[in-house]
């Protein structure tokens, strides 16, 4: 199990991860931008969406960083723009976690399947900690 930082941007998480890439000596990762996900016939992509950064990482001095641009219409606030991600090989973690955090919590997205993973959901805790969970067989470290 790994538990990652989660950055958000607000249509600039490219030139970001080009900055912290050239900053820390990295490779530029591939990035997942929204347009490139699956078509969904209940859900017309906002052309102003299709070249933003949905999802890509880096791994910085041994620890794996999550990013993404916020889609358009979210809320963005600089100073809040992160979220915890638990990412785990171990489902039955992953749904622990969850239901425990649920408690008191405003869930953003129950524990479901999507087209990047099996179990996925999101909420942010009665702390105001967002949580991200991420059922990864086999990537467990990031």
């Amino acid at each position: 199990m790994a538990v990652n930082v989660y950055l958000s941007f607000n249509g600039n998480c490219r030139e970001a991860v080009e900055y912290y890439a050239n900053v820390f000596g990295t490779d530029i990762p591939q990035m997942m931008r929204f347009g490139d996900t699956p078509p969904d016939p209940n859900f017309a992509l906002p052309e102003e969406a299709k070249d933003l950064i949905m999802h890509t990482r880096l791994t910085i001095s041994g620890s794996p960083v999550m990013f993404s641009d916020t889609f358009p219409g979210m809320p963005f606030q600089t100073g809040n723009n992160f979220s915890l991600a638990m990412v785990s090989a171990n489902r039955e973690e992953i749904e622990s976690a969850f239901h425990k955090l649920k408690e008191g919590a405003q869930v953003r997205l129950e524990l479901q399947e999507t087209f990047w993973s099996k179990c996925y959901g999101s909420l942010i805790d009665k702390f105001g900690i967002e949580w991200q969970f991420n059922y990864e067989p086999g990537e467990c470290s990031q």
